[in-house]
Protein backbone atom coordinates (compact mmCIF):
# COMPACT_ATOMS: atom_id res chain seq x y z
CA UNK A 1 0.00 0.00 0.00
CA UNK A 2 1.57 3.18 -1.17
CA UNK A 3 0.84 6.21 1.33
CA UNK A 4 -0.38 9.41 0.14
CA UNK A 5 1.40 12.61 1.23
CA UNK A 6 -0.01 15.44 2.81
CA UNK A 7 -2.27 17.76 0.80
CA UNK A 8 -3.82 14.41 -1.06
CA UNK A 9 -7.50 14.61 -2.14
CA UNK A 10 -9.69 11.89 -0.97
CA UNK A 11 -13.55 11.02 -1.47
CA UNK A 12 -14.59 8.99 1.89
CA UNK A 13 -17.41 7.52 1.30
CA UNK A 14 -19.10 8.30 5.13
CA UNK A 15 -17.17 11.13 5.75
CA UNK A 16 -17.38 13.04 2.31
CA UNK A 17 -14.34 15.29 0.25
CA UNK A 18 -11.16 16.10 2.53
CA UNK A 19 -7.64 16.85 2.51
CA UNK A 20 -4.93 14.80 4.16
CA UNK A 21 -3.55 17.54 6.93
CA UNK A 22 -1.20 15.15 8.32
CA UNK A 23 0.32 10.98 8.52
CA UNK A 24 0.98 9.09 11.09
CA UNK A 25 2.36 5.67 11.36
CA UNK A 26 -1.04 4.44 11.81
CA UNK A 27 -3.80 7.42 10.77
CA UNK A 28 -4.56 9.79 7.68
CA UNK A 29 -5.60 13.19 9.53
CA UNK A 30 -7.89 14.40 6.70
CA UNK A 31 -9.83 17.71 7.07
CA UNK A 32 -13.48 16.87 5.53
CA UNK A 33 -15.36 19.92 3.84
CA UNK A 34 -18.63 18.66 5.60
CA UNK A 35 -16.95 17.06 8.53
CA UNK A 36 -13.98 18.94 10.08
CA UNK A 37 -10.80 16.96 11.19
CA UNK A 38 -11.04 13.43 11.28
CA UNK A 39 -8.39 10.88 11.47
CA UNK A 40 -8.75 7.54 9.56
CA UNK A 41 -7.23 4.64 9.51
CA UNK A 42 -4.28 4.19 6.67
CA UNK A 43 -6.75 1.64 5.15
CA UNK A 44 -9.84 2.87 5.58
CA UNK A 45 -12.25 2.61 1.96
CA UNK A 46 -12.06 5.72 0.16
CA UNK A 47 -11.71 6.84 -3.52
CA UNK A 48 -8.14 8.95 -4.09
CA UNK A 49 -9.43 12.36 -6.17
CA UNK A 50 -5.60 13.50 -5.98
CA UNK A 51 -2.28 11.96 -4.64
CA UNK A 52 0.33 14.01 -3.17
CA UNK A 53 3.72 12.45 -2.84
CA UNK A 54 4.46 10.89 0.74
CA UNK A 55 7.63 13.24 1.32
CA UNK A 56 6.75 13.09 5.09
CA UNK A 57 7.68 10.94 7.64
CA UNK A 58 5.19 8.31 9.01
CA UNK A 59 5.33 9.06 12.61
CA UNK A 60 3.85 11.64 14.99
CA UNK A 61 5.14 13.96 17.26
CA UNK A 62 4.05 12.08 20.35
CA UNK A 63 5.73 9.52 19.13
CA UNK A 64 8.78 11.18 18.41
CA UNK A 65 8.72 12.56 21.70
CA UNK A 66 8.01 9.08 23.51
CA UNK A 67 11.10 8.01 22.00
CA UNK A 68 13.02 11.02 23.07
CA UNK A 69 11.98 10.53 26.30
CA UNK A 70 13.37 6.96 26.95
CA UNK A 71 16.84 7.51 24.92
CA UNK A 72 17.70 10.85 27.45
CA UNK A 73 16.26 8.66 30.50
CA UNK A 74 18.72 5.50 28.83
CA UNK A 75 21.69 7.40 27.83
CA UNK A 76 21.88 10.63 29.38
CA UNK A 77 23.00 12.29 33.21
CA UNK A 78 18.89 13.28 33.34
CA UNK A 79 17.01 13.47 36.67
CA UNK A 80 13.53 12.39 36.45
CA UNK A 81 11.32 14.09 39.22
CA UNK A 82 10.68 11.82 42.30
CA UNK A 83 8.31 13.28 44.56
CA UNK A 84 8.73 13.34 48.12
CA UNK A 85 6.21 11.75 50.38
CA UNK A 86 4.27 14.26 51.58
CA UNK A 87 3.92 14.36 55.08
CA UNK A 88 7.99 14.84 54.77
CA UNK A 89 7.10 18.26 52.16
CA UNK A 90 9.16 21.29 54.00
CA UNK A 91 10.58 19.20 57.03
CA UNK A 92 13.92 19.63 58.46
CA UNK A 93 16.07 16.91 59.58
CA UNK A 94 18.00 17.46 62.77
CA UNK A 95 21.59 15.48 63.05
CA UNK A 96 21.80 15.88 67.09
CA UNK A 97 25.87 14.54 68.49
CA UNK A 98 25.71 12.85 71.18
CA UNK A 99 27.69 15.13 73.28
CA UNK A 100 25.76 18.16 74.52
CA UNK A 101 28.17 20.62 74.33
CA UNK A 102 28.32 20.56 70.00
CA UNK A 103 26.31 22.05 68.10
CA UNK A 104 22.82 20.13 66.12
CA UNK A 105 22.84 20.79 62.40
CA UNK A 106 19.57 21.16 61.30
CA UNK A 107 19.11 20.08 56.99
CA UNK A 108 15.86 20.81 54.79
CA UNK A 109 14.27 17.51 54.05
CA UNK A 110 13.68 18.48 50.44
CA UNK A 111 17.44 19.16 50.20
CA UNK A 112 18.85 15.53 51.66
CA UNK A 113 15.73 13.89 49.79
CA UNK A 114 17.37 15.62 46.38
CA UNK A 115 20.67 14.89 46.92
CA UNK A 116 19.75 11.08 47.71
CA UNK A 117 17.50 11.15 44.37
CA UNK A 118 20.57 12.35 42.75
CA UNK A 119 22.66 9.50 44.35
CA UNK A 120 20.07 7.16 43.09
CA UNK A 121 19.76 8.43 39.43
CA UNK A 122 23.92 8.47 38.93
CA UNK A 123 23.80 4.49 40.04
CA UNK A 124 21.36 3.91 36.96
CA UNK A 125 23.64 5.83 34.94
CA UNK A 126 26.32 4.04 35.72
CA UNK A 127 24.66 0.38 35.45
CA UNK A 128 24.22 1.88 31.97
CA UNK A 129 27.46 2.40 31.42
CA UNK A 130 28.52 -0.90 32.63
CA UNK A 131 26.03 -3.24 30.67
CA UNK A 132 26.86 -0.72 27.88
CA UNK A 133 30.59 -1.16 28.32
CA UNK A 134 33.29 -4.07 26.33
CA UNK A 135 33.43 -5.64 29.70
CA UNK A 136 33.55 -9.39 30.15
CA UNK A 137 30.40 -10.70 31.08
CA UNK A 138 32.07 -11.66 34.48
CA UNK A 139 33.31 -8.15 35.03
CA UNK A 140 29.71 -6.96 34.10
CA UNK A 141 27.96 -9.39 36.42
CA UNK A 142 30.56 -8.18 39.59
CA UNK A 143 29.84 -4.58 39.26
CA UNK A 144 26.75 -5.17 39.17
CA UNK A 145 26.35 -6.98 42.35
CA UNK A 146 28.54 -4.36 43.95
CA UNK A 147 25.59 -1.62 42.89
CA UNK A 148 22.55 -3.83 43.82
CA UNK A 149 24.29 -3.90 47.38
CA UNK A 150 24.58 -0.37 47.47
CA UNK A 151 20.97 0.19 46.06
CA UNK A 152 20.22 -2.22 49.58
CA UNK A 153 22.17 0.23 51.69
CA UNK A 154 20.13 2.81 50.45
CA UNK A 155 16.85 0.94 51.43
CA UNK A 156 16.87 2.88 54.97
CA UNK A 157 15.78 6.04 53.03
CA UNK A 158 13.06 4.66 51.10
CA UNK A 159 10.45 5.87 54.02
CA UNK A 160 11.12 9.25 51.75
CA UNK A 161 9.54 8.72 48.52
CA UNK A 162 6.61 9.12 47.71
CA UNK A 163 6.02 6.57 45.18
CA UNK A 164 7.09 3.21 45.98
CA UNK A 165 7.97 2.32 42.19
CA UNK A 166 11.15 5.11 42.91
CA UNK A 167 12.43 4.07 45.69
CA UNK A 168 15.31 1.48 46.25
CA UNK A 169 15.44 -1.93 45.63
CA UNK A 170 18.41 -4.20 46.78
CA UNK A 171 19.51 -7.98 46.55
CA UNK A 172 16.42 -10.16 47.27
CA UNK A 173 17.50 -12.20 50.20
CA UNK A 174 17.11 -16.65 49.56
CA UNK A 175 14.62 -17.50 52.25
Amino acid sequence: MKLLGIGSRIDHPELGKGVVTNVTSKHYWVTFIENGLETIDLDSEFEVIEAMEDDVDTISFAEVESSLVQILKRWSDVTEVVPIGDKWKGGTMILQPEDSSLQSKEIPIDSFFHKITMVRDRLRVMEQKINSSNLDESEKIDLQQYITRIYGSLTTFNVLFKLKNNQFVGQKSAK
